[in-house]
């Protein structure tokens, strides 16, 4: 039995509008894997949180203020991908919560555990990894993998694999805001390095994810 940690981004859950599509398929996927595996599932706010937070922008809030915000986002979507589940259970809150109730359950759905400084999702995600000694962990963001830049600027090269040092040296350098939109933040980057956790990054291509849980070629970035 392998357990896993999914970092599913919330551009992928709400892009523009909630892609139920995407989310009704991707429930399929993981209720299956789930049948011998343990996969803690750790939703993202994306546009749901940035909406919120750009007319607070100009503001000059705390970084407290907008972090929280963002932390109530991704319980929304938590919730939201918990629905789709059909399921009504108590969303854990807390690393602890989250332990003992994969215990119990093979599928675990929650958002952001916590308030940690300069931390996204992607951060409390990592953190379960480490605790649940988890086989891998796997970001799903809307773009392939990791580029040497912006994957939109002229020139972005795609780079398929990485070592956990390296990859740490770029993810120190972003930084942080609430809502930021970089493939994992500097706790995640942090947490794999320091734990070796074996990490990879999609994009929202389930038939791409469903070859990666079950040991086939997939298109993505690896960081080991």
């Amino acid at each position: 039995m392998k357990k896993i940690v999914i970092s599913l981004g919330g551009s992928v859950i709400v892009p523009d509008k909630v892609d139920y599509n995407f989310l009704d398929k991707f429930k399929h996927l993981i209720l299956r894997f789930a049948k011998k595996n343990k996969v803690v599932v750790v939703t993202g706010g994306g546009s749901t949180c940035r909406k919120y937070l750009k007319p607070l922008e100009k503001e000059h809030y705390s970084h407290k203020v907008y972090s929280l915000i963002g932390i109530a986002s991704t319980k929304l979507n938590a919730r939201l991908v918990d629905g789709v589940f059909r399921r009504t259970d108590k969303i854990p809150e807390t690393l602890s919560e989250v332990k003992g109730s994969l215990k119990r359950k093979n599928i675990i759905i929650c958002g952001a555990l916590g308030f940690q400084p300069e931390s996204t999702s992607d951060g409390n995600a990592a953190e379960v990894a480490r605790m649940i000694k988890a086989d891998f962990f796997v970001n799903i963001t809307n773009i392939k993998g990791l580029y040497d830049k912006h994957p939109k600027l002229k020139g972005a090269k795609f780079i398929p694999e990485i070592s956990f040092e390296d990859f740490w040296n770029r993810a120190r350098k972003i930084k942080f805001k609430a809502g930021q939109h970089f493939v994992l933040d500097k706790l995640a980057a942090k947490i794999i390095k320091d734990y070796r956790i074996k990490t990879y990054i999609v994009n929202n291509n389930l038939k791409n994810l469903e070859n990666l849980l079950y040991d086939k070629k997939f298109i993505g970035t690896t960081i080991n």
